[in-house]
């Protein structure tokens, strides 16, 4: 049986090999020891305006964004995926996907905030320049 532990400091629960489990926050109690750049209502709605133009569409019933792409083969997919891995390392913010042969869907959302945040805008935008250069 494993043991839950509520840690008051960051607000987590950690069960019994390490895992830790982060309640779902509302816009107000997103802070982090770093902040993790919640978006405000009018900055997020021109954020979503403009990655919309570049093919990024919003997740029903979820705070996230969403993108599908084609390539022309598995090597350029990974590629592809490598670059954006390595920054998303830099960013310390990692996004969920999911890759079969030349396609890979993206979904960006910030889950410790439990929506999308600056990281996410930032990311997304990365992702849009490393496929103009490919």
């Amino acid at each position: 049986m494993s043991v839950l532990i509520y840690t008051l400091r960051t607000g987590c629960r950690r069960l019994h090999g390490g895992l830790r489990l982060f309640p779902r926050a509302t816009p107000h109690s997103c802070k982090m020891a770093t902040d993790s750049h919640w978006l405000s209502a009018a900055d997020r709605e021109q954020a979503v305006m403009e990655l919309n133009i570049t093919g990024w569409v919003t997740v029903d019933g979820r705070d996230a964004i969403f993108k599908e792409l084609h390539f022309k083969s598995f090597n350029q997919a990974f590629g592809f995926m490598s670059r954006v891995a390595l920054q998303a390392e830099r960013l310390n913010h990692h996004p969920e996907w999911f890759n079969v042969y030349n396609k890979v869907q993206i979904t960006l959302t910030t889950h410790d905030c439990g929506g999308l945040s600056k990281r996410d805008v930032q990311l997304a935008k990365f992702i849009d320049n490393v496929l103009l250069s490919m």
